[in-house]
């Protein structure tokens, strides 16, 4: 068995690519798949369609779980009952980007973090974006409060809500 010359490979440029320098074969599966998202997550996503954030509550350990599940991942219980909670919490944690959502550079910087939201236990939350601050406003602690789509742009997502933007003074 011979070793190959140069066992790294070569890079190969766009232009090879398109002058058909190398063998391309395009291929269109026509994949069709259906995903169920369990009991929990579609009443989840069936209340983001009503502009409404809803958890399970574990009768056993007295948490409010958020994002909603059927089993506490503490004590391994099923759990009990649901309860609606806020649209308002607090950044647990937060990035400044200046890529986009397709990895190019922008100028004026987005924000994507954690949100814990109250009425949930402690630690409860979900990653979303943040506007209406700067850079030089936002920070962990900062109350928030989930800006939604109108409701005829809603379809059962969590980009039902468009960002958190902060709390207001007085505002509930």
């Amino acid at each position: 068995m011979t070793k190959p010359e140069n066992p790294k490979g070569v890079e190969l440029s766009s232009k090879q690519m398109k002058e058909g320098d190398v063998i391309v074969n395009k291929w269109d599966p026509r994949v069709k798949y259906a995903w169920a998202t369990g009991e929990a997550i579609s009443r989840f996503l069936e209340e983001m369609k009503n502009g409404k954030l809803i958890a399970r509550k574990c009768d056993s350990c007295k948490r409010i779980l958020f994002p909603p599940r059927m089993f506490c991942e503490e004590c391994f219980k099923p759990t009990t009952e649901w309860v609606y909670i806020k649209d308002t919490g607090k950044i647990e944690t937060y990035s400044i980007s200046y890529l986009d959502k397709d990895a190019r550079r922008i100028t004026d910087p987005i924000f994507v973090g954690v949100v814990s939201i109250d009425g949930a236990s402690e630690k409860m939350g979900i990653m979303h974006y943040f506007d209406e601050t700067t850079k030089e406003e936002i920070s962990i602690g900062m109350p928030v409060k989930a800006v939604w789509k109108p409701p005829e742009e809603r379809e059962g997502a969590i980009t039902d809500i468009k960002y958190f933007r902060p709390l207001k003074e007085g505002e509930e």
